[in-house]
């Protein structure tokens, strides 16, 4: 123990020190050193870097060593959530990334494959204090005795799956094991799929293995980013600490109702409406949507639009040719547009020609090519003109069009229109499932940057303006104290840059990371996507996500078991045909850490009376904890905080799951919990639904009114507990559940 503890020392050591340098380095780094372009490059890369170095030895700092392997040819190496390296001419390793393959064999090896360890240690401390030292002699060299291993080497697998939880996911660096390694590190560079039974571990997996992705392939991702789906606020709460511990901090974490730069999805569908809106169907219903916005007058009824040399007549079969040339191109609307503003201004333009340069006797028109451009300049420059082509074919934006879709749907069922229809009149109005339909909008109808690049080139033209007269005022100062034959030897600003390059040096510089520019940018490519939940998502959350991965370097994450959603698509072959076709790689968890046989048990027999066939992860633990119910014929509320009030905060972390409905009711009688709130998984008690407790795990769950449940959201209900589970009823029971243990 002395000699663990005489090597953190000196690790933490090594660690101020850093942290002092670095934190130096972006201080210096901030301070102006010269104007020249190169010098604030090297000026910016170098606050990036010291940042984020800074940033992950602050992340890092509890619990920074937690193993040890001793090779049977001696060599020694401590195992860490960052690699720390001496102050050495050769840098020297002192802590070895439990990324790095050196690292491999405290996670693989066996008394029975060693891997070349004599010896895996696991250390535990309290800040920087050793406090245990677990051992497993995994080679004895000559020993007959050679595969033995340790009985207390689970001792700290079982202590963490044992603790009480704190309210925040926390990193499995420690206790990985073989089969989550193997996925950690898989090299599948496509969509990889990770299914998992509840417990298994596989957001943890998916977590660490976008650590690792960042360590292996660190170049590409810093620039483009890795995202996270996860299914609800509550959930990205809950996992927000994983990344940050293991020094990675580069990593956008988001709903899906978040990947609408601007749009902060908050309000809530019916499940009816929600199924509808992610249907594959919806694609054609958009894009008829925009189709129909491109109109053409009655025939009959021209548009006469006013104009100095007589009135234009805007009739049908101009606005058609013209319509019919703007969608043969196949661009977007928006991006469409000035081919059918184009059509239009020479149509008028030549229909003017032929008013005012017609010859009476049937010889050639007048006016010639000048006295066209002029007549079509001043057409160009009709209000009234472009007022029309507004009306046919009007410039758009995503929100517009999903919100008069939603007013009227156009080209649905009678009752899927009916499900949709409700007006939009403002941001809080937006759902999670119109986010996707915002983002197909947006492809439909493409983004003209010419406004902004417009703007962009205006405003540069105002810095070289401005540094022009700078560079004027020093060619107007400049000394002349040499004779009109002597040539000055000494240079001014302006024999040395001109205005263009001073410009260039007071652009104004974007400072934010990879992760912030792809939180504001539709259009952005991600590095690499992992998906929690995946089986839950809509096929127009897909195709959502797919823009946002081009290469397709994805990893999902879920159980099929576990889909509530009505839209929710379920089979991997389902979700990834359209896009991958059978090109991914599918590999299961099939383990249980978190949930005990007791509970597990009665789970399991709740899925298998729909799904006879189901074959739950196995259990590694058991509490001796028997499930328990309790039939209430009062106040089912009244009941639920008086059993909540006999629970301690020192028993651990007690989550209600219940039906939406009884909410109100549980929130007036439960302390501290604010129905229709965004829960805060680190109080002692939160009052939770289903969807909401997905992926999340409480030392103690009680579920009340499970018979209001469906099938997949009882399932999820059953297994968030870590500890004890019991049920609280006034309505009757599923069958499986009847043989739990009766409560007083």
């Amino acid at each position: 123990m002395q000699k663990e503890q005489e090597f953190i020392d000196r690790l933490y050591a090594r660690v101020d020190a850093l942290r002092g340098v670095a934190a130096d380095s972006v201080t210096d780094a901030l301070t102006p050193v010269g104007t020249g372009q190169q010098a604030r490059l090297e000026r910016d890369l170098l606050v990036v870097e010291r940042s984020g170095l800074l940033a992950a030895l602050n992340a890092v700092d509890g619990s920074l060593c937690f193993g040890r392997i001793d090779l049977t040819d001696g060599v020694t190496h401590h195992i860490g959530r960052i690699g720390i390296r001496d102050d050495d001419t050769e840098h020297t390793p002192i802590l070895i990334d439990w990324r790095a393959p050196v690292a491999r064999p405290f996670y693989l090896a066996t008394g029975h494959l060693p891997m070349g360890l004599r010896r895996r240690r696991h250390l535990t401390t309290e800040g920087r204090t050793v406090t245990e030292l677990h051992d497993e002699i995994l080679d004895l060299g000559d020993d007959e005795r050679t595969g033995f291993e340790d009985p207390s080497g689970d001792a700290v697998l079982l202590a963490a799956l044992n603790s009480a939880r704190t309210g925040r996911m926390g990193d499995i660096v420690q206790t990985i094991q073989a089969e989550q390694d193997r996925i950690i590190r898989h090299d599948h560079r496509g969509v990889l799929v990770v299914e998992g039974g509840p417990g298994t571990g596989k957001t943890a997996v998916a977590l660490h293995r976008a650590a690792f992705l960042l360590y292996e392939h660190r170049e590409l991702l810093a620039k483009r980013a890795v995202l996270i789906v996860g299914p609800n606020p509550a959930f990205l709460s809950y996992i927000s600490e994983v990344l940050p511990a293991l020094g990675e901090t580069g990593v956008l974490l988001a709903t899906v109702g978040e990947l609408y730069p601007g749009v902060h999805a908050t309000a809530v569908d019916t499940p009816r409406a929600a199924a509808v809106k992610g249907a594959a169907s919806m694609t054609e219903a958009l894009a008829l949507a925009v189709r129909d916005r491109q109109q053409l007058p009655e025939p009959g009824a021209p548009l006469i639009i006013r104009h100095d040399d007589g009135d234009l007549i805007l009739d049908w079969e101009i606005a058609y040719e013209a319509r019919q040339a703007a969608r043969d191109t196949l661009l977007p609307h928006n991006l469409a547009r000035p081919h059918f503003a184009f059509r239009i201004l020479d149509a008028l333009t030549q229909q003017l020609a032929e008013r005012i340069g017609a010859d009476p006797y049937g010889g050639p028109n007048f006016l010639g090519p000048d006295d066209l451009a002029q007549l079509g300049k001043g057409v160009a420059a009709s209000a009234d003109v472009h007022a029309a082509i507004e009306d046919l074919w009007p410039t758009l934006t995503a929100e517009r069009v999903v919100a008069d879709f939603l007013a009227e749907p156009v080209g649905m069922a009678d009752e899927d229109a009916a499900a949709l229809r409700r007006p939009v009149t403002g941001p809080a109005d937006w759902t999670p499932a119109d986010v996707p339909l915002l983002d197909e909008a947006a492809e439909l109808i493409g983004y003209d940057d010419a406004a902004e690049r417009a703007a962009a080139e205006a405003a540069r033209q105002e810095r070289i303006a401005y540094a022009q007269g700078v560079l004027d005022l020093s060619r107007g100062s400049e000394t002349y104290e040499f004779e009109d034959e002597d040539e000055s030897e000494v240079l001014a600003a302006h024999d040395i840059v001109d205005a263009d390059r001073v410009a260039d040096w007071y652009e104004e510089e974007d400072h934010r990371s990879a992760a912030e520019r792809a939180a504001a940018d539709r259009t952005w490519a991600f590095g690499h996507i992992i998906v929690d939940e995946a089986q839950e998502l809509s096929p127009m959350a897909w195709r959502l996500l797919m823009r946002r991965s081009p290469t397709r370097s994805m990893t999902l994450v879920g159980d099929p078991a576990q889909t509530a959603e009505e839209a929710g698509v379920g089979a991997w072959d389902k979700i990834l045909q359209p896009y991958v076709e059978d090109r991914f790689e599918h590999t299961r968890l099939g383990v249980n850490y978190r949930t005990p046989s007791e509970i597990m048990d009665v789970a399991a027999a709740v899925l298998r009376a729909e799904h006879p066939d189901y074959e739950p992860p196995a259990s590694v633990r058991s509490t001796g904890v028997r499930p328990w119910r309790r039939a209430v014929t009062g106040d089912v509320a009244q009941v639920v905080a008086e059993i909540a009030a006999a629970e301690t905060p020192e028993e651990g972390r007690l989550a209600v799951i219940a039906p939406r409905a009884l909410h109100g009711a549980l929130a007036a009688v439960l302390p501290g919990v604010v129905a229709g709130a965004e829960p805060d998984l680190t109080r002692h008690l939160v009052l939770l639904d289903p969807r909401q407790a997905k992926g999340l795990e409480f030392d103690r769950v009680i579920v009340v009114e499970p018979g209001e449940f469906g099938v997949s959201d009882l399932y999820v209900a059953l297994t968030r507990a870590t500890q004890s589970l019991g049920v609280v009823h006034v309505g009757e029971l599923p069958v499986a559940l009847l043989g739990l243990a009766v409560a007083d």
